[in-house]
């Protein structure tokens, strides 16, 4: 067990990790200060979180290790982008008049194609996947890379204090705040895959 731990964990604290903690120390003044305006769509933290998705892809698209790789990562990125706007239905579809209130897909001039469309760019995510054989890759990573144990806590922290709060606090902004750590922790993560020398590993 020790060797293991020895062999695959990195307890050490990285740039990320304290970027991660500084935006997790933020969540409670947020919520607390921060109008519920700031939690809606296209506001201030959802154009935040946007913002740093963005960031990760670009991390993602210029790797220099295990390119097709980490290409999956920034098209997956994609995939959270594109919920973060509904497909696109939250940026170009705003009911006149009304806050924070959007036409739904039923109500919107072909907008029966949004989900199949949106499955389909899921499904040729998984196909580059499977056929750049990139689970040999990650296998790779998980076999000879320490994990950054701190950044990882922050992501599995941040996720289930998402879960909780989406079922139990009726916040916008605590909501979205706590979102805005969980894709920190992400960036944070890739960027230490394929920037770090301790972390990043030749093909």
């Amino acid at each position: 067990m020790f060797d293991f731990i020895k062999t695959h964990i990195d307890f050490r604290p990285h740039r990320t990790t304290l970027l991660a903690l500084l935006f997790t120390l933020l969540v409670f003044p947020c919520y607390i200060f921060l109008p519920e305006k700031y939690g809606f769509e296209n506001g201030l933290l959802e154009n935040l979180q946007m913002a740093i998705l963005f960031l990760g892809l670009i991390f993602a698209f210029t790797s220099k290790v295990n390119k097709k790789f980490f290409i999956t990562i920034g098209l997956v990125l994609i995939i959270l982008m594109l919920r973060e706007v509904n497909c696109g239905r939250t940026l170009f579809f705003p009911i006149p008049g009304q806050e924070n209130m959007f036409y739904g897909w039923d109500q919107i001039k072909y907008g029966y194609l949004a989900h199949p469309l949106y499955g389909l760019y899921i499904a040729s995510v998984a196909v580059y996947f499977l056929w750049n054989k990139c689970f040999i890759t990650l296998w790779k990573i998980i076999k000879n890379v320490k994990f950054p144990i701190w950044d990882i806590l922050f992501v599995i922290l941040s996720m289930l204090a998402g879960i909780y709060i989406d079922h139990a606090v009726d916040s916008m902004v605590l909501e979205e705040s706590v979102e805005l750590v969980f894709y920190v922790a992400i960036v944070g993560i890739i960027w230490l895959y394929t920037r770090h020398k301790d972390f990043a590993i030749e093909e």
